[in-house]
């Protein structure tokens, strides 16, 4: 692979890094309300809904990491 080319892979690399960031600056404030929320409205369908969101947001960081080092390890 040529410089250029390496090169906006690394931009792509920078920009899903920061990405990932903010889902997981998200994903914090979304764990943070539901720990602050009574317990019985966190057994409840609201609790539980936001505990598929913050399920959801973990897995896109998880795919972002993954996207990361795909593109990593194709810049090589």
């Amino acid at each position: 692979m040529n410089k250029a080319r390496r090169t906006r892979i690394n931009e792509i690399i920078e920009k899903l890094n920061a990405l990932k960031e903010d889902v997981e600056a998200i994903m914090d404030e979304e764990q943070e309300s539901f720990d602050n929320m009574p317990e019985s409205l966190q057994e409840g369908e609201r609790g539980d809904a936001m505990q598929e969101a913050i399920d959801n947001l973990s897995s896109a960081m998880d795919s972002i990491g993954e996207a990361v080092d795909s593109l990593d390890e194709a810049s090589i």
